[in-house]
């Protein structure tokens, strides 16, 4: 059985658990891992069915990365670790703390998936399924806040995954497991809310893909930070403070 293809740095008893967004990889948290590395052990994924993990025997929504990230954790003998989740990634963030509440030392969410109804399900399904770098840059623009360049390299990284025979396809069965109709599927908040480990969920105000009101009214034991002119793609248009953000809810 293929294994979820992860990279780990740094040193410390419980790791700190990074899960990328749809169509991402481990890499997405590139920014945030040298700041991370220096007080934690972290642990960067490639959920299934993206980059190292295609292979990975079943793919689908942010439930299916949750179990096989919790079964590649207990292979591994962790019994406890810090959750950090973007988009999709937050979503199986969060499961896994629903799934394994006494594994999630703590919840710290960018964006995540499943805290709303509403979800920019057209540009998501164009993104999944492009592959040439000039239609990938279009479409992810469309990610980032207004003023955020793309981060140099990534299209290129990105079209070389999909360039994988599969790679592609992959990603349009995954989208479509995301959605129920044109809507996204959505998360019990009051049972993430309830659980005994701290939860920080942050938001940009021009996230152009799951809009930054559905982090408003959320039960009050949930954190939430909110930041200015920035988009969807936090862990790159907000390294530093996404690094501060885990660190103080990884205490």
């Amino acid at each position: 059985m293929s294994k979820l293809y992860s990279v780990m740095s740094g040193e410390g008893e419980i790791p700190v658990v990074l899960l990328h967004g749809f169509g991402g990889s481990h890499k997405a948290w590139d920014a945030v891992v040298p700041g991370l590395q220096k007080q934690r052990r972290v642990i960067g994924y490639d959920l299934p069915g993206h980059a190292g993990s295609l292979d990975y025997p079943k793919v689908g929504n942010a439930a299916v990365a949750a179990k096989a990230v919790l079964a590649d954790l207990a292979e591994a003998g962790i019994g406890r670790a810090h959750f950090a989740g973007h988009s999709m990634g937050g979503a199986a963030a969060a499961l896994c703390g629903l799934m394994a509440p006494d594994v999630c030392a703590s919840l710290t969410l960018f964006c995540p998936g499943g805290f709303g109804w509403e979800v920019n399900y057209r540009l998501l399904r164009r993104y999944a399924a492009a592959h040439e770098a000039a239609d990938i840059a279009l479409l992810l623009e469309q990610f980032y806040g207004w003023q955020s360049p793309l981060p140099e390299g990534l299209v290129a990284d990105l079209a070389a995954q999909r360039s994988v025979k599969g790679a592609t396809q992959a990603l349009e069965n995954i989208v479509e497991t995301l959605f129920e109709g044109d809507s996204q599927k959505r998360l019990p908040v009051d049972d993430i809310a309830a659980l005994p480990a701290p939860v920080k969920v942050i938001w940009g105000t021009q996230d152009r893909v799951l809009p930054t009101r559905q982090a408003h009214r959320l039960p009050g034991r949930i954190a939430v930070h909110i930041f200015e002119a920035v988009g969807h793609m936090l862990p790159q248009e907000i390294a530093d403070d996404a690094v501060h953000l885990i660190l103080e809810n990884s205490r």
